[in-house]
């Protein structure tokens, strides 16, 4: 299954995607996006890991003004 990497901050984001059968891991440091299909962030100018210069190649969903489902859907339908 598909390693998604959670803002600390998603917790209900996190626990759906969980009971999905996702690998997800908590975005604390740029270090921990390492290997992730997908990043989900409470919002795109948010600096959650600190970096100016990060090299993520997958997709980053936004999930401000989303629910938890919205969010879920948004990672399902980019690791399509």
């Amino acid at each position: 299954m598909a390693k998604i990497g959670v803002e600390q901050s998603l917790t209900n984001v996190q626990s759906i995607l969980r009971e999905k059968g996702y690998d997800v891991v908590e975005l604390k440091q740029a270090e921990d996006v390492s290997g992730c299909d997908c990043c989900v962030v409470s919002g795109i100018d948010s600096n959650v890991m600190g970096e100016q210069d990060a090299q993520f190649k997958g997709s980053v969903i936004e999930a401000s003004g989303l629910s938890a489902d919205e969010v879920c859907q948004a990672v399902e339908s980019r690791l399509v």
